[in-house]
């Protein structure tokens, strides 16, 4: 579902450059649920942010449901966001003038999609993260968990196959790290997705099939969930 071949990134930096990226190549299969861990600077958002499509790889391809996005211009990454990928943040960047479903509803507004649809489809996927009774909320009335959880409806509501998380739990406590993450899972095995998750915490990674460790900008060492863990 998403193949990296010969990744890197490159940033100037004065007279010197900076290898955020170095030669990473990997295939994560439909339905496989990824983490990358690391410190601060080791290239794991640096690289969530070229699968997404936020930035530009300096060489190397970036392949998704077998397309490969060497040549794509930033109007086809902006339909490939709507369509193929959802993100979720560590900042949730709601809109704090509309509600919880007002919030939700945006990628399928974006698109055009009728009106009468998206009603249905919103009630739906805020009572699959237990937020229903919550929809007339705007975010300064929510918890940071529940602002987390209309996040993860918003990036699901237009059935993304991809689902890219970039520190998700980094705002929150332990008790609500653990219900995101939980709730992530449970998600997109439910809807049989691609789930890359960014985090620099162990615990969040263990919800992950297999984690790749990065450091330096490079992927190196891969763990697969621990055995007790696998049926849940």
């Amino acid at each position: 579902m998403v193949t990296l071949i010969h990744l890197s990134k490159i940033y100037p930096r004065g007279d010197a450059t900076v290898a955020a990226l170095q030669d990473v190549s990997l295939d994560v299969q439909r339905g496989e649920f990824c983490a990358f861990i690391g410190p601060s600077g080791c290239g794991k958002s640096t690289l969530l942010n070229l699968i997404a499509g936020l930035d530009r790889p300096t060489s190397g391809d970036i392949v998704l449901a077998g397309r490969s996005t060497k040549e794509w211009s930033s109007v086809e990454w902006t339909a490939i966001r709507r369509e193929t990928i959802g993100i979720v943040f560590q900042a949730f960047h709601l809109v704090h003038g509309l509600t919880a479903e007002e919030n939700v509803a945006l990628p399928l507004l974006l698109r055009g999609d009728d009106r009468r649809v998206i009603a249905a489809r919103v009630e739906e996927v805020l009572e699959m993260v237990g937020m229903r009774g919550r929809r007339r909320h705007r975010p300064g009335e929510l918890s940071g968990g529940e602002q987390q959880r209309v996040a993860i409806a918003r990036a699901l509501v237009h059935r993304p196959r991809v689902l890219l998380a970039d520190e998700p739990t980094g705002n929150l406590d332990s008790h609500q790290g653990a219900d995101i993450m939980a709730l992530i899972r449970a998600l997109a095995k439910a809807g049989d997705q691609t789930v890359l998750l960014v985090t620099h915490s162990a615990h969040a990674a263990g919800y992950a099939d297999y984690t790749w460790r990065m450091q330096d900008g490079r992927l190196v060492a891969r763990t697969e969930r621990a055995a007790e863990l696998v049926a849940s």
